[in-house]
């Protein structure tokens, strides 16, 4: 790795944003894109150069590492339509890029273990769109040699988003449906996930980002209500669930992530295994932060 770095995040939301507090600002310059002016505004307030996403008409020329949450539409990704044909022609430039996706792409396993070579069988339009956009970042390595590491997230918890902030507030349900499993991933551990890549790049590859524990997600419930010492909330049949079709479309899938290759590859070890270690120290830590984008 070159003695000065620069990082462009293509989305400033809650991984980017935790990612960049792990990196030695003498070393790396840091520059974030956001939607709004208000976000652009945060990613300011925090140290960083930022542009307004639809103000950026080029990559930056001293750009050596590139990291991208923005979420595929309707038309497919966003960054790809914009900057694909700079990407393959800038790609021998970047160090590393790293793409955000989701477990999502896997589909519904009925509950069973997943890992990096589980065929795609994405059963929501959003696993879909996931599907075609890392296809479409793929194509990138194949074809220009861009040097792409992609990280299929798990359910993301962490300060100001979790379990904990859901009871405080009132609006947890302990929905109960038969057999559903999710994986999770604290933010922190995302960041250190990340870290680890950039530092031991290893192009092409596919990542999965999900902790060691596996559970339903009425046990979340009531463990963080334990935690609290507030009373368990009644459980609710997810026929009966009050949900936005976001959420509803979150248990149209039930699987296990496997997350071997980050700790053989990367030599990773997680700081929150499971979602008992993470919930507890959030407990003590949590400081209800904003974030500064819906992106990943």
């Amino acid at each position: 790795m070159n003695e000065h770095c620069h990082l462009l995040c293509l989305g400033f939301g809650f991984s980017a944003a935790t990612l960049t507090t792990r990196l030695d600002s003498e070393k790396w310059t840091i520059t974030g894109t956001s939607r709004s002016d208000a976000g652009v505004e945060k990613i300011s307030a925090q140290g960083w150069q930022a542009i307004r996403y639809d103000k950026l008409e080029t990559l930056p020329d001293d750009v050596t590492h590139l990291l991208s949450s923005v979420p595929p539409d309707e038309a497919g990704d966003p960054v790809l339509r914009t900057f694909g044909q700079e990407l393959a022609a800038r790609a021998r430039q970047f160090q590393w890029v790293g793409y955000l996706s989701t477990t999502g792409v896997y589909g519904d396993h009925g509950g069973a273990w997943v890992d990096e070579d589980t065929p795609l069988t994405p059963n929501t339009e959003r696993g879909q769109r996931r599907v075609a956009a890392e296809m479409g970042w793929q194509q990138l390595h194949a074809d220009a040699g861009l040097p792409l590491q992609v990280f299929r997230l798990a359910g993301i918890y962490g300060p100001g988003r979790n379990a904990l902030a859901s009871l405080k507030s009132g609006k947890a349900q302990r929905i109960i449906r038969d057999g559903q499993i999710f994986s999770r991933i604290h933010v922190d551990d995302i960041a250190g996930i990340l870290k680890a890549s950039i530092e031991r790049p290893n192009p092409g590859r596919i990542y999965n980002v999900a902790d060691d524990n596996p559970a339903p997600p009425q046990d979340v419930i009531a463990h963080g209500a334990a935690l609290l010492g507030m009373a368990i909330p009644p459980a609710i049949a997810f026929a009966d669930a009050q949900l936005s079709p976001m959420a509803r479309s979150f248990y149209a899938d039930s699987k296990r992530v496997r997350n071997d290759r980050v700790k053989v590859e990367l030599g990773y070890r997680f700081k929150y295994p499971d979602y008992r270690i993470g919930l507890q120290s959030l407990i003590a830590n949590d400081t209800s932060e904003s974030k500064l984008d819906s992106n990943a």
